[in-house]
């Protein structure tokens, strides 16, 4: 929905209450360009950001695989048609019973980033593939993804020697450069990681199949702090990850295939919400100034969740012409952070909007199901349709489901 997706407005006028609204067609059409732009990369979704059955099947009927973080999306993507040797558990956080469930599912993949981790794979997944994932410093993207995950490399080193101590494969290396990553630079970094960690295993013996780049490929219909459209270079990151991938084929000794996660890339700009306004109101500041608040009948509770990093684009059909006044934009919970942060700025809206008027929020595709409340403070969470295209019902889900 970069350049305006006219059976997505189609949809989005025809929808009488709030609900998100998802263009099949453009999903696949993104997963098309990617393919293309990284023809020898195979693709395992990363379900996390759009955890919709359809969604998941019309990936799967393309080719690509899944990225999970837990048996019970395991099971979802198995029952959404994902062959199961197409499914990763990515999530480096992980019980014994977590691992053993996945196991018994048929999981042979795992990723990890501690030696009590791969040790507790050896355990309950004996004989599964590893992959180590390395730190990054999520410098560049909105959501840096730093800290909590990811090891250096050399305990990298370490991991997967453990690994192939206790009868594991050691298959492979992972990264993750930050979600909504904006930049190419963070891409060439995380490759020179990389390749130092695969010159170092050639020297212990250890011979990888994979490097798995993670996620990070950003959406395109996102506003920046101005309000003005984000503009990721994507044709530059492209051009990074595929002479990041011929460095590491250059190493001795690996024979390496390439896996990249992606998740907003694929789903975000082929979403929309269909909301209304709640209340465009005025009040008094303690300055003494006078400041507009439009309040949404949905906010981070129930499919705006990332509105503290990011400024969606929102549209309002019905005041095509009125003109502007700078508003402060929140949801309709009594909760204070239910609404844009202050580093934001105002947003643009029609003077004239009143209480029941349509609102369409665009590029909203990625993580508003997945981060919705079963309900927080009384607001239903958004049901969800899909669409193909041509404005065909292609199915239609429930009420949120996480």
């Amino acid at each position: 929905m970069t350049h305006e997706n006219i059976s997505m407005l189609t949809a989005l006028a025809a929808a009488t209450d709030d609900r998100i609204i998802f263009d099949l067609a453009g999903i696949e059409a993104s997963y098309d360009v990617l393919t293309r732009e990284l023809p020898e990369v195979a693709v395992r979704f990363a379900m996390k950001a759009c955890p919709v059955d359809e969604v998941i099947s019309c990936l799967a009927e393309r080719g690509a695989g899944v990225d999970a973080a837990n048996p019970n999306e395991i099971a979802q993507a198995i029952g959404s048609g994902v062959p199961v040797e197409l499914i990763h558990y990515g999530n480096t956080i992980k019980s014994d019973r977590n691992i053993l469930d996945a196991y018994r599912l048929g999981i042979r993949d795992f990723a990890t980033d501690s030696l009590e981790d791969v040790t507790a794979i050896a355990e309950n997944a004996p004989g599964a593939r590893v992959f180590c994932r390395l730190a990054t410093d999520g410098q560049g993207a909105l959501w840096g993804l730093t800290n909590k995950f990811g090891c250096s490399a050399a305990d990298a080193v370490l991991v997967l020697e453990r690994a192939r101590e206790t009868g594991l494969t050691p298959s492979g290396l992972s990264v993750h450069v930050g979600s909504q990553q904006m930049t190419a630079e963070a891409w060439r970094s995380a490759f020179d990681k990389l390749v130092d960690v695969l010159e170092v295993l050639h020297g212990r013996g250890i011979f990888l199949d994979h490097v798995n780049l993670g996620g990070g490929l950003p959406a395109l219909g996102y506003l920046n702090k101005r309000g003005e459209r984000l503009d990721p270079p994507l044709d530059k990151i492209f051009a990074v990850i595929r002479e990041g991938m011929r460095r590491c084929r250059e190493v001795p000794g690996h024979e390496l295939g390439f896996i990249v996660e992606p998740g907003r890339y694929l789903v975000a700009d082929h979403g929309a919400i269909r909301a209304h306004v709640s209340r465009l109101s005025t009040r008094q500041t303690p300055g003494g100034e006078h400041e507009h608040w439009l309040y949404l009948s949905c906010g981070k509770f129930n499919g705006l969740y990332e509105m503290d990093e990011l400024q969606y684009r929102l549209t309002f059909p019905t005041h095509p012409d009125a003109v502007h006044v700078p508003a402060v934009v929140a949801g309709p919970t009594c909760d204070s952070d239910d609404a844009y942060s202050r580093e934001h700025g105002l947003v643009r809206v029609p003077r004239t909007v009143a209480s029941g008027d349509p609102v369409w929020v665009l590029s909203s595709g990625a993580y508003a199901i997945s981060y919705m409340t079963q309900g927080f403070n009384g607001f239903s969470p958004l049901p969800y349709t899909c669409i193909r295209g041509d404005h065909r019902p292609a199915g239609a889900g429930g009420e949120g489901r996480k």
